[in-house]
């Protein structure tokens, strides 16, 4: 890390460690909030800091959770890609509610949040795999995610042979590949401060508009 990237990290954290939050206000925009702290996050040197634990059930609650990318939000909601055929896009197909974890840990910030979930339009997912590196677009279409393979020669045979079926040719998305939308019911900010008497702000969706408060924390 350069010396300057390191004052502005400093410098940062020391800012929210110190000033915490602000007080919770109905004219405050959640989503607005998290664009400035994404922001901060993407300027401090965070290796991925759009990756987010992604929190999911089956039917009967049993949870189960793990580390996705964030790849895009705003007013709509939050969004992430996957293998149609996953556990986590299953639990999501039976029980459409999840919830998301940032967590900054060199800024001392994490953010909550919790909605429910569906698919994003073909479009949408069609629009965002073309971005993907060539590697990345054969990884997809030869993993079946979540299944057991054989062995390691097994799937790097799978990705030749799509390799192959490919050659000179655009690759297009797969049916079985795409995105998830997540629509924010609840929100909540996490600021570290001294002592451990840390700032916790929620913003919870009423009847299409936010009310927030403070948390003990």
């Amino acid at each position: 890390m350069s010396i300057k990237l390191f004052l502005k990290t400093a410098r940062n954290l020391t800012k929210g460690v110190i000033t915490g939050l602000p007080e919770p206000t109905k004219d405050r925009d959640p989503i607005d909030l998290f664009a400035e702290w994404f922001d901060v996050a993407r300027d401090s040197n965070i290796i991925l800091p759009e990756a987010m634990i992604l929190a999911t059930a089956t039917l009967d609650g049993r949870p189960s959770a793990r580390m996705v990318l964030l790849k895009g939000f705003g007013e709509e909601g939050f969004t992430f890609f996957t293998n149609y055929g996953s556990r986590k896009a299953g639990e999501l197909d039976s029980n459409p509610y999840a919830a998301l974890t940032f967590h900054w840990e060199i800024l001392q910030r994490q953010v909550r949040i919790e909605g429910t979930v569906r698919k994003i339009t073909t479009e949408e997912s069609a629009e965002y795999f073309a971005t993907r590196a060539r590697e990345s677009k054969l990884g997809a279409w030869a993993s079946k995610q979540s299944r057991p393979v054989f062995s390691r020669d097994e799937l790097e045979k799978a990705v030749e042979a799509v390799k192959s079926k490919f050659d000179g040719k655009e690759i297009p998305l797969p049916l079985f590949w795409g995105g998830y939308r997540l629509a924010p019911e609840l929100i909540e900010f996490w600021q570290g401060r001294l002592g451990r008497l840390h700032d916790r702000l929620v913003w919870v969706r009423d009847a299409g508009t936010w009310r927030t408060e403070r948390l003990y924390p």
